[in-house]
């Protein structure tokens, strides 16, 4: 299947960009002689590699090369496009994430995630450097995927002006360091940040994969409009029509998604039925079939694209209701950056039937308990014949069903009850309100866990203010 990497890509930073920036990629695009584009997964614009005529547009007059992000560039991804339609974290806004992306003055190449736990549409771990929001104002957790390192948290939050700056840095010392305390030691003598205590772990509360397209109310007098094509390529003429109403109706950010797709939030009540009567002009079908919008497929590959519709297909037929599940096709074996519930992973054919006509095989895995972000795959089938898929598909989508709601786990795999609630002892800075948790420990002070308070040196200070032993006080605080 052909990498979206060796297409010519354009980076969107965080996924969101004005009509007039939109338009002038448009009209880059036509002046190539292009009449569609894609849109990628990692919420950027993927430009085909051959025009209309069958033509490579890099060998094109109007071509420029420094158009496109490099191989080695990487987009950030961001859940700016969930901000106001779906559910989030009290204190995140849309500013948040502008003054964030604004902050990034570099070109990463490492990939990054700035993400709402509380959304389902952008994933918190598809990338290297997965910043999560924490319950607390202006605090992430960052979760870490680095080549060839183990896959780890942070031992600290991240203070959102941070963040830039925390990124470059990982970026330029990860490979010069042998593991996470080096990297968190380095960074805390390097860098003038402002961590805060990790005081319980990252919880992600799985919720059925949103209904993402349409036009739809926000707020009271506002719409928001979700857009998919079935075969990932986008109009130019309709595009540009699109950009124009925005900016006639002071629309200021047009949003991309990683399932190919876009939105536009704060549509005027009054430009309700203009943009209704732009959709019908060009024949824009905007109320696809759940069953149809959930896949995440590998952009110009047109076998993944004619499995998909095989399955939808007999989905249909057979009135199966996929509800809440995301799918993937993919042929890229002991991939570690699945964000869908189910994948259907082709296997490669052997060298020894190369050249002879052969049926493929998939096989089908599936996350545990159905939430990608538990990041853990389980196999379900191996070496499926095509004409088998439906019905093992069924057989899994019930299962899905009658686990839905069942005990879910935290990061480090322990059950977490829906209603189960324990009260612990914990002792707080009275300065700075810092939590010593003995079951936690202290990274910043090199305490390990399971260490209780009254056992720590009389010389313990709080990590954050530097505040004595004596400062804190035993709390009891309440927890999932």
């Amino acid at each position: 299947m052909k990498n979206e990497e060796s297409l010519h890509r354009v980076d969107i930073k965080g996924g969101v960009l004005s009509p007039i920036e939109l338009q002038r990629i448009i009209e880059y695009a036509q002046s190539l002689g292009l009449k569609t584009f894609h849109f990628g997964s990692r919420q950027d614009i993927i430009f085909p590699v051959k025009d209309e005529e069958g033509d490579f547009i890099d060998r094109h007059a109007a071509f420029d090369p420094s158009f496109f992000s490099s191989i080695e560039q990487q987009n950030i991804s961001s859940s700016y496009v969930s901000i106001d339609i779906f559910a989030s974290t009290v204190w995140l806004r849309g500013t948040t994430y502008l003054y964030i992306l604004e902050d990034f003055r570099y070109n990463p190449k490492l990939k990054i995630n700035i993400t709402d736990p509380k959304q389902q549409i952008a994933p918190l771990f598809s990338g290297d450097l997965n910043f999560i929001a924490s319950s607390h104002e202006d605090y992430w957790y960052l979760y870490l995927k680095l080549p060839n390192w183990e896959e780890t948290y942070y031992p600290a939050l991240i203070y959102t002006w941070d963040i830039a700056k925390v990124a470059k840095t990982i970026e330029e010392i990860y490979s010069k360091v042998a593991d996470i305390e080096e990297l968190f030691g380095y960074l805390n003598e390097n860098l003038d940040t402002n961590n805060r205590i990790i005081e319980k772990p990252l919880r992600v509360d799985f919720t059925p994969f949103p209904y993402y397209e349409g036009m739809n109310k926000m707020g009271i007098n506002q719409y928001w409009l979700g857009l998919y094509w079935r075969n990932n390529k986008y109009d130019l003429t309709f595009l540009k029509a699109l950009c124009e109403f925005c900016i006639d109706n002071k629309i200021g950010k047009i949003c991309l998604t990683p399932w190919k797709s876009f939105i536009i939030k704060g549509i005027p009540k009054e430009g309700k039925l203009a943009l209704e009567k732009l959709l019908g002009q060009f024949g824009i079908n905007v109320r696809h079939s759940s069953l149809e919008l959930n896949w995440h497929l590998p952009v110009g590959n047109q076998k993944a694209l004619y499995l998909k519709k095989f399955l939808v297909m007999n989905f249909d037929q057979n009135d199966i209701s996929t509800y809440g599940l995301t799918f993937a096709v993919t042929s890229r074996k002991n991939q570690k950056r699945y964000f869908t519930s189910i994948v259907i992973e082709e296997n490669l054919t052997a060298d020894a039937v190369k050249g002879f006509e052969v049926r493929p095989t998939y096989n089908v895995l599936y996350a545990k308990q159905f939430d990608p972000n538990t990041r853990n795959y389980l196999v379900y089938a191996q070496d499926v014949d095509q004409m088998d898929l439906p019905g093992l598909l069924l057989e899994l989508t019930k299962t899905y069903f009658i686990n839905l709601g069942s005990e879910q786990e935290d990061f480090e795999g322990k059950k977490i009850g829906k209603k189960e609630i324990q009260e612990i002892e914990v002792y707080q800075c009275s300065d700075c309100q810092t939590i010593y948790d003995p079951s936690v420990g202290d990274v910043v002070n090199g305490i390990p866990k399971g260490v209780d308070f009254n056992d720590l040196p009389d010389e313990y200070e709080c990590p954050l203010c530097a505040g004595s032993k004596k400062n804190f006080i035993e709390i009891k605080i309440e927890m999932a």
